[in-house]
């Protein structure tokens, strides 16, 4: 590269002395744009927790109703089937007390037969 001259240096120089001058305006501009950036940023996260904050209560409610609506459907199941097991308890307990009542009166009916005939053996002849 063949040297420069005088003037060619000066001219330069003077160039790049105005790029340099207009630094501070385009930091100012920069600074200015990067502020508004956040404010912009601030809103948008505002409104962003704000729109979580109305899912999170939508998903809340759906999810109590559909757990009560769950709750609401065992308690009737479990109802149903405490009840069918009322029914067949009842059953086996009626079963039960008749077994006893016929057992009873059987015995009731060997001791009659005995008290009737004292000094016999119970055999018909």
């Amino acid at each position: 590269m063949p040297p420069q001259t005088f003037v060619g240096r000066v001219e330069s120089l003077e160039s790049r002395v105005i790029v340099l001058e207009q630094l501070p305006e385009k930091l100012d501009a920069l600074a200015l744009q990067i502020s508004q950036m956040r404010d912009e940023m601030r809103g948008e996260f505002s409104a962003l927790r704000s729109e979580i904050r109305t899912g999170d209560e939508e998903t809340r409610d759906v999810l109590r109703d559909e757990i009560r609506a769950g709750d609401e459907e065992t308690r009737r199941v479990l109802r149903d089937e405490i009840r069918a097991g009322d029914e067949q308890s009842r059953r086996n307990a009626l079963v039960l007390h008749e077994d006893v009542i016929s057992r009873i009166a059987l015995m009731q009916e060997g001791t009659r037969g005995e008290t009737k005939r004292p000094g016999t053996r119970g055999d018909p002849e």
